[in-house]
């Protein structure tokens, strides 16, 4: 289940990243002004990166349309027109409000993580992931993995399968098992202290 925890993590993560898409849109700058998009030029400009721009314009809408989503759900006004992040911020100060509307917590974590995740792809990074100790309780694979940016452990092996007729694995072969903190005692074979340490998100994994 998404909790607020979640989607006030993935409001930050995407705040922290929308930034470096301004600064690789026009790399011959000196960085963006204000969250804007508009630059100071320190030389010529280097040839504008159209899948950058892309990317920041799907972001931008995509925030907006958030914005004013979590505010007519909660019947809160209209929000007043500002920038990316003032408009991550003012959704971020409404996770509270929102613990009673669990799908309307799904959706701007789903979408907080969307857009975060497009950011990296735009620049080229990668999710970062550490190799655990331990094996998968399902198919008993060294294959579990922590990843900081979705707080979780994720078994990596695409044929592992549970053989719960209920579970996504069985019909989906993406699906991968995930274990968040509180399901780290089915892992029996890994040291909770050493997940803590692979999800701390000041550190940046060993991207394995």
């Amino acid at each position: 289940m998404t909790t607020p925890t979640d989607a006030a993590h993935w409001l930050t993560t995407l705040t922290q990243r929308f930034p470096h898409l301004l600064t690789e849109l026009s790399p011959g700058s000196s960085g963006p002004i204000g969250g804007a998009g508009r630059t100071t030029r320190t030389h010529a400009p280097a040839p504008l990166r159209l899948h950058v721009s892309d990317a920041i314009r799907d972001i931008t809408d995509g925030v907006v349309e958030l914005d004013e989503a979590v505010h007519e759900r909660l019947g809160l006004d209209r929000p007043r027109k500002a920038r990316v992040p003032e408009r991550l911020a003012r959704v971020a100060a409404l996770v509270g409000r929102m613990a009673d509307h669990p799908d309307l917590v799904a959706h701007v974590a789903d979408e907080a993580r969307r857009m975060a995740r497009r950011c990296d792809r735009a620049v080229g990074d990668g999710e970062p992931m550490t190799r655990l100790g331990g094996r998968c309780p399902w198919c008993d694979s060294v294959s579990l993995r922590a990843f900081p940016d979705r707080l979780a452990v994720l078994c990596v092996n695409p044929g592992c399968r549970c053989g719960s007729a209920v579970c996504g694995c069985g019909a989906d072969p993406a699906y991968r098992h995930s274990w968040k903190e509180g399901g780290w005692d089915a892992l029996t074979g890994t040291d909770p202290s050493e997940i803590a340490a692979a999800l701390d998100t000041t550190g940046e994994g060993a991207r394995r």
